[in-house]
């Protein structure tokens, strides 16, 4: 093999991310969902977007596993909350959940420093820029949130907005 194998404590770690990943898929699922019923529809397309984001990381994330000679492990997963008090509430849950996912890739890379895996270290390159455009983007929609209070018509606009704002992955 090519590449160094992954110690047992980044497998387990990388293993755990791949849960933190598909959890927070199922989280913005959950809240799109939401979202969709209470005729938030906009806001609904941007959360079932950054659904697929998340998973689409998982999935990054599992096959790096296996690329290094582990095994990606498929997560069983809780279900996340169905309900929500209002739109507001949903993205001060998505800026906490972001600034929680940050800091368990810092975890991760610092991790990797002191196993000296630096090829994982690398690889975990990727996240920490993603987190720092997720936490920017999340920071962002509730400081527009801040601005249109529970202003009905505002909240109207934001919606039609948040259809086709871009959460594509950049990098």
């Amino acid at each position: 093999m090519l590449l160094k194998e992954l110690s047992p404590k980044i497998y387990d770690a990388l293993n755990q991310q791949v849960e933190m990943e598909a959890a927070s898929s199922q989280y913005y699922l959950a809240m799109a969902s939401w979202a969709e019923v209470q005729g938030y529809n906009g806001v609904a397309q941007f959360l079932y977007r950054h659904s697929d984001e998340e998973r689409a990381h998982m999935l990054k994330l599992l096959k790096f596993i296996n690329e290094r000679g582990g095994h990606g492990l498929v997560p069983a997963l809780k279900q996340p909350t169905v309900k929500f008090k209002n739109i507001h509430a949903i993205f001060e849950h998505v800026f906490s959940h972001e600034l929680l996912v940050s800091k368990e890739i810092n975890n991760l890379v610092d991790m990797c420093l002191k196993e000296k895996d630096y090829a994982t270290h690398n690889f975990l390159q990727w996240y920490v820029t993603e987190q720092i455009e997720e936490e920017r983007l999340a920071r962002h929609i509730l400081d527009k949130l801040k601005l249109i209070g529970e202003d009905k018509g505002g909240l109207y606009i934001f919606d039609r907005d948040l259809a086709t704002l871009d959460t594509n992955d950049r990098h």
